[in-house]
């Protein structure tokens, strides 16, 4: 009877056993779904901000590790374009407000998202080693043969060029003389000047503190141009809505701000 019962015992320890196996099988998936697939965004940002929101991006991804950021970086113009025509986007800074304000009127942005997050300034470069540029009225010595800037229709920061030279009563002789390269983007811009395909550029502040091959003759009075506002906004076909409304407002908190001003930003957000 003893040996019976030992039996009984045995068996049911056994069965314990085969069950508990089969329930780990059983909350396997759940591990799975710890390690979902990140949510991701699609940032279009001007090309100026690489640097910085390349650091933010790396900070963001350890504060948000279920959250992608994927960063498309180019022209205002060229990327407002891109979402006239539709492409997948759910985050748009401008580093001009005129892009910002087409996609407005055309309701491609979600409504009350848009803030005016950053400002800049626009500065006069020419390369380390330049002694011939000393100010901006020096562009018309008939020794500087080439000075770069954005394409003023597609480049804000070539558009705000094009204000101050006129203000300043430079634009006509400069252009004139077929001085001017025009590049697709700050970044080109700077390229330019730094392998001497342009004694000198206009760029922003932040750009060219980036670089160790220019220098920065002069920063352009702000009178002579509109206001350099970097305007960002929700893409109103976003499927991601809460979180590029999170990345957004994090964009705007201390931490993000930060960065910012580290690279030759100004800080707007409140």
């Amino acid at each position: 009877m003893k040996k019976f019962s030992w039996l009984l015992v045995f068996s049911f320890l056994l069965i314990l056993a085969l069950t508990g196996c089969s329930t780990g099988n059983t909350t396997q998936p759940s591990t799975d779904v710890s390690q979902a697939k990140p949510v991701e965004i699609m940032i279009s940002a001007a090309a100026s901000l690489k640097d910085s929101l390349t650091e933010i991006q790396k900070n963001y991804a350890l504060k948000k590790p279920e959250v992608k950021l994927t960063i498309n970086f180019g022209a205002s113009g060229t990327l407002q374009q891109q979402i006239e025509q539709g492409a997948p986007v759910d985050l748009f800074i401008s580093a001009g407000k005129s892009q910002a304000d087409a996609l407005e009127q055309k309701n491609l942005l979600l409504k009350d998202s848009r803030v005016d997050l950053l400002g800049n300034d626009l500065v006069l470069i020419t390369g380390k080693d330049n002694s011939m540029v000393t100010s901006i009225e020096d562009l018309t010595k008939p020794e500087i043969e080439k000075v770069s800037i954005g394409t003023p229709e597609s480049v804000p920061a070539g558009k705000y060029a094009q204000e101050a030279l006129t203000s300043l009563k430079l634009w006509d002789s400069l252009q004139s003389k077929s001085k001017f390269v025009l590049a697709k983007d700050v970044t080109q811009v700077l390229n330019y000047v730094e392998t001497g395909n342009a004694e000198a550029g206009l760029v922003y502040r932040s750009d060219a503190q980036g670089s160790t091959k220019v220098k920065v003759v002069t920063v352009i009075p702000e009178s002579s141009h509109k206001p350099i506002l970097y305007p960002a906004a929700i893409i109103s076909a976003t499927k991601n809505k809460q979180t590029a409304e999170d990345f957004l407002k994090y964009l705007q908190s201390p931490d993000a701000q930060k960065v910012f001003v580290n690279y030759g930003f100004k800080t707007l957000a409140k």
